[in-house]
């Protein structure tokens, strides 16, 4: 699934490509992507413009001329722009035809995403009731000591959990784990002031560093407006075989029902 810097990269993307460009006509092909009733759907974009891009968690949200237009990815959603006479792909399930003859095309192999339209906000602080945002100045050591101290599940379980932090997903929880040498199933309300300190500090690191890189393109997922995540080569945990670190290999166990990565010798339990 796309996790924060992928769907970051998506955005700037976008942006670069389409900003300011006016919404002619919006076709759906799979109506159960779209939250709500098609009708209003459509006719609420079109002729609108892309003036703002913004994103919370992972959500992208494409400010137009006076309403907001919500996009979330899912496990396989993918933005395409191309001419309105390229052959349409049968994955293809909302198409927005541009004033300039451009196409934006959604693209989604499992149907999983969604889209909906709301109203513009001045900011999006609580927006589907997400937690802050990990570069936010509020995600910091009081925060996450108060809403870990009574949370008995595992740290990994609560660091997917999008009412604490907004974005992270499976890889990067893992990745951030390994970088703070805590156990994938650590009691959350276990680790001290320094663990969330390094916490907090890693999560910043590692996304601010797999944003730059474009993101991460392993499996099925890519970026598919021309853009391939690097940050795969600097994975040190999820997906690897070895430890950098103690060359021990990786293990593999499943937390609160996915995948994790860890060194059972650098992250002791």
């Amino acid at each position: 699934m796309p996790e924060l810097p992928e769907v970051q990269t998506v955005l700037d993307t976008l942006e670069y490509q389409i900003k300011d460009a006016q919404i002619k006509n919006v076709r759906v092909l799979c109506k159960k992507i779209v939250e709500g009733k098609e009708e209003d759907f459509r006719s609420g974009l079109i002729g609108q413009h892309f003036r703002g891009f913004k994103r919370r968690g992972k959500y992208l949200l494409f400010e137009m001329d006076d309403i907001t237009f919500v996009s979330h990815l899912r496990m396989e959603g993918k933005y395409f722009i191309l001419d309105d006479t390229v052959p349409l792909n049968k994955h293809d399930h909302v198409l927005f035809d541009l004033e300039d003859g451009r196409q934006l095309r959604y693209n989604d192999v499992r149907k999983f995403g969604r889209m909906e339209l709301i109203e513009k906000k001045e900011d999006y602080k609580d927006f589907k009731d997400l937690g802050p945002e990990p570069f936010w100045d509020s995600f910091d050591l009081s925060y996450c000591r108060e809403y870990l101290k009574t949370k008995k599940k595992a740290i990994k379980e609560i660091l997917l959990d999008q009412s604490f932090v907004a974005g992270i997903g499976n890889i990067y929880a893992d990745e951030i784990l390994f970088a703070i040498r805590v156990h994938p199933e650590r009691k959350a309300c276990d680790l001290s002031d320094e663990e969330i300190n390094g916490l907090i500090k890693e999560t910043r690191h590692i996304l601010s560093e797999a944003i730059k890189a474009g993101g991460t393109t392993i499996r099925s997922y890519t970026s598919s407006l021309g853009v391939t995540g690097r940050f795969q080569m600097s994975l040190r945990a999820h997906s690897m075989e070895h430890c950098p670190i103690c060359g021990h290999p990786i293990e593999k166990i499943r937390v609160g029902g996915r995948g994790t990565y860890f060194c059972k010798e650098c992250q002791k339990l």
